[in-house]
């Protein structure tokens, strides 16, 4: 413990660096688009259009408010996604500096993740405009909404921790994190209820912590009902505790990633 405290130490005595990364990488995604930042606004906007026009005109189903609905699943999975495919090269883009200085691996899927979680604000923008286009006014439960933040933001630490550090060795993951990313979007109820699978395959909810970060998005904002706080204070410890378990595995394998960049 006393070497992941003095890991930790580094990180935060690099904050300057970590403000840097983060910054950088969010010039990075829009530097050549005429529209810059707004595409942060119409990106989860055109996306939820897509699906809107997908489920509701061309399958012809959809409940009420399913607009809404639609649109806190989407910009709360585009946080994951994002996360997913840029944490797996996060390390490996970063191999020129790496050999130069030193510096705590762990700072680039942080920074990552964090860029990610700022986009994800924007997207908290889009959502209030579709509450307010259907008329839905926020509620009490809305003091909930750190803490959902919080969960997710956890469960994203410990993906890109995890991922980065593995595609250091195994470089092929890379190639099917994409894939990987398809199937957990279609396990969760980003487009669809969960509530509409059959008996048999509602285990694909149940063990989805995802489904329980969306449902507790919707919850609050969409229903005006207390989340399952139990199940995500579940999550959001566990996630915790592999965060924890991959910083001390960081600190202890430093020279091993040297040594494969």
């Amino acid at each position: 413990m006393t070497r992941m405290k003095k890991y930790l130490k580094e990180i935060l005595n690099r904050k300057d660096l970590l403000l840097y990364l983060v910054q950088s990488g969010l010039k990075a995604e829009h530097r050549n688009s005429y529209l810059g930042y707004f595409w942060w606004l119409l990106d989860p906007l055109l996306n939820a259009l897509v699906y809107y026009f997908l489920v509701v005109v061309v399958l012809g189903r959809g409940g009420e408010n399913y607009g809404v609905y639609l649109i806190i699943g989407l910009v709360a999975w585009r946080w994951t996604s994002s996360v997913v495919s840029t944490a797996s090269r996060s390390i490996l883009s970063q191999a020129s500096i790496i050999n130069q200085v030193y510096l705590p691996k762990a700072i680039f899927p942080v920074t990552r993740t964090v860029s990610q979680m700022i986009n994800f604000f924007f997207g908290l923008v889009v959502i209030a405009i579709f509450l307010a286009a259907y008329g839905i006014l926020p509620s009490w439960q809305i003091v909930f909404l750190p803490l959902i933040i919080l969960v997710q933001l956890l469960i994203m630490l410990a993906i890109s921790l995890v991922v980065a550090f593995i595609c250091v060795f195994i470089r092929d993951i890379n190639n099917v994190m994409g894939h990987i990313t398809r199937v957990l979007f279609y396990a969760s109820p980003v487009i669809w209820e969960g509530s509409r699978l059959p008996a048999d395959y509602q285990w694909v909810v149940r063990w989805n912590p995802i489904a329980y970060v969306l449902d507790g998005y919707r919850d609050i904002l969409m229903y005006h009902r207390m989340p399952h706080l139990l199940p995500l204070c579940v999550i959001g410890v566990s996630a915790l505790a592999i965060c924890t378990l991959a910083m001390v595995y960081y600190s202890r394998n430093e020279h091993k990633i040297i040594k494969a960049l």
